[in-house]
């Protein structure tokens, strides 16, 4: 059934879209098929994480495990486009009942500067050494299954600069 609202959510095009009611484009968010004929498992997709009173934590152990402190890779939504996104990595700074939470990491120069994103420096998880930079507004909620593999550990100190700042600026305790 979700497929077939799917469908019909398609075919009404991209403007009416938007005029289709709230539990369809739910369905529609929590499909499992991406436009490219590409199957991601739901369970996999980074969802946004509820409301704040999240916890931040630095406890990276080398066990194979995704840690708080770790940069990992996983699949992340687009968020003008739930169905569609990428490979990217994660900073992972907490952990609730459901799985991990993280925030996600661009190496697109634009991002300095701009609102929400703190400048991270460059370290082992981009394999060309480029800078990266670190959303701070939109956390993601992960499962361990959906992590395709560990970056890096981010150090101390920076993890530190950036829980501050979630701490001063974005209700993190």
């Amino acid at each position: 059934m979700a497929s077939r609202l799917t469908g019909l959510a398609a075919a009404l095009g991209r403007a009416t879209v938007r005029g289709v009611p709230k539990i369809i484009r739910g369905l529609r968010r929590s499909g499992t098929t991406v436009p490219s004929g590409t199957t991601v498992p739901h369970d996999h997709r980074c969802r946004p994480a509820p409301p704040p009173g999240r916890h931040l934590v630095y406890a990276p152990e080398p066990d194979g495990r995704a840690d708080p402190g770790e940069i990992v890779w996983t699949w992340v939504a687009y968020e003008d486009q739930p169905a569609q996104g990428k490979d990217r990595p994660v900073l992972v700074v907490g952990r609730d009942r459901t799985g991990l939470l993280g925030l996600m990491l661009s190496s697109q120069r634009q991002r300095d500067g701009q609102p929400h994103w703190f400048a991270l420096g460059a370290g082992t998880w981009d394999r060309e050494a480029r800078p990266s930079w670190v959303r701070l507004d939109r956390v993601l909620r992960m499962t361990e299954d959906g992590i395709r593999r560990e970056g890096a550990v981010l150090d101390r100190q920076r993890f530190e600069v950036v829980a501050r700042t979630l701490r001063a600026q974005y209700g993190w305790r």
